[in-house]
């Protein structure tokens, strides 16, 4: 289980192991969401980004033993269907983790289980 950063305490994310992947979500209040009602874009992009992170925190230490920061380099996200209120939930697997390029894929799911965005993350290592 990841320890809570100040964002994520900020944006009200709880995080969970979901079958040996890098999960957590995020129970919807009036300030996530947008004029209509649905859930606002960089709500679901804050979760994805900050699950994806940590699992490249992990995937790289677990690789090469190392403890370097995993800094975001790039993001792509696809957006595909939106709810209104309710909770999301996120969960990042790694594509390919390597010494000097890791990447990410983050799956949204709403409520029901739809699929409300994929965001595929690079990362590369920083520090020591």
């Amino acid at each position: 289980m990841e320890e809570q950063t100040t964002f994520d305490r900020y944006i009200g994310m709880k995080h969970a192991e979901i079958g040996g992947a890098v999960g957590a979500s995020i129970e919807i209040q009036p300030h996530h969401q947008n004029p209509t009602g649905n859930i606002n874009g960089g709500v679901i992009i804050s979760l994805a980004d900050n699950l994806a992170t940590g699992a490249a925190n992990r995937a790289y230490h677990e690789k090469t033993g190392e403890s370097k920061f995993m800094v975001g380099v790039d993001l792509h996200a696809v957006m595909l269907s939106n709810q209104q209120g309710g909770t999301i939930f996120g969960t990042s697997t790694p594509v390919r983790v390597g010494k000097r390029v890791t990447v990410i894929r983050t799956r949204v799911t709403g409520d029901d289980g739809r699929l409300l965005a994929e965001i595929t993350t690079t990362h590369v290592p920083v520090g020591s």
